[in-house]
C-alpha cells in the first residue's frame, strides 16, 4: 500500500530492466554503489500491485548490503518479506530478483568485471 524507493537515480552505477512479455510488468532497477555496497537504490515499476509491492520490497531488502550480499537476495526472500504472493504473482518476485541481478552486473561491465552467473 506504501511503496518506497520509487523512481530514479540519475547517476546511478547500475541498472537493470526486466519484463514479462506474458503479463506485461516491467522493472528498472537502479543502484548507487559506494565501495561494492549499495547505497541508495530506487525502482520504476509498470505492472500490477504486486510487481510493484515486489519492486519495492526488493529496494529494501538489499539498500546497504555488499553486492554480494545483494545478489543472494532471492524471489523467495522477496514473497517472504511480503508475507506471501499468490502462486500466479510468483514471478513478479523473480522479476526483482532478475532486475537487481541485471542493475549489479551492468555495474561490473562498466567496471570491466565479469558479469555473475544467474541461476536458472
Amino acid at each position: 500500500m506504501n511503496p518506497r524507493n520509487m523512481g530514479e537515480i540519475p547517476d546511478a552505477d547500475g541498472i537493470g530492466e526486466v519484463g514479462n512479455p506474458t503479463c506485461g510488468d516491467i522493472m528498472k532497477i537502479s543502484l548507487k554503489i559506494e565501495d561494492e555496497r549499495i547505497t541508495d537504490v530506487k525502482f520504476q515499476t509498470l505492472g500490477c500491485g504486486a510487481a510493484i509491492a515486489s519492486s519495492s520490497m526488493v529496494t529494501e531488502l538489499v539498500k546497504g548490503k555488499t553486492l554480494e550480499e545483494a545478489w543472494k537476495v532471492s524471489n523467495k526472500n522477496v514473497a517472504d518479506a511480503l508475507e506471501g504472493l499468490p502462486p500466479v504473482k510468483m514471478h513478479c518476485s523473480l522479476l526483482a530478483e532478475e532486475g537487481v541481478h541485471k542493475a549489479i552486473n551492468d555495474y561490473r561491465i562498466k567496471h570491466d568485471l565479469p558479469p555473475w552467473e544467474e541461476k536458472k
